[in-house]
């Protein structure tokens, strides 16, 4: 079994499979802005798709939220690129920085 969760006091997402922590992705959170600076699984548990759905989580969740998204860690920055519903999230004046499109 699948579970993601915000882990607010270690600034993270965490998934799990079957209890076992799988992978995190780590965040900063500044007012309205949620940034993440880094996602990770481990090598255990690669090659699952465990990534997307991570990321996929923690980006309905910061809609869900309110929040405008910065896409430092590369993997979330390609992420938005290939999941164009998820662009929105980036503030308009931060994609060029990301290599995002502007609409």
């Amino acid at each position: 079994m699948i579970e993601i969760r915000d882990e607010p006091t270690q600034s993270r997402y965490e998934i799990t499979v079957d209890g076992e922590l799988a992978g995190f992705a780590d965040y900063t959170l500044r007012g309205s802005v949620i940034s993440f600076t880094h996602t990770e699984v481990f090598p255990a548990f690669a090659r699952r798709g465990l990534a997307g759905q991570l990321i996929g989580h923690a980006l309905d969740e910061a809609r869900s939220r309110r929040l405008s998204v910065l896409p430092f860690c590369p993997f979330v920055c390609k992420f938005i690129d290939q999941n164009r519903e998820y662009l929105d999230l980036v503030p308009v004046d931060q994609r060029e920085k990301f290599g995002l499109p502007q609409a």
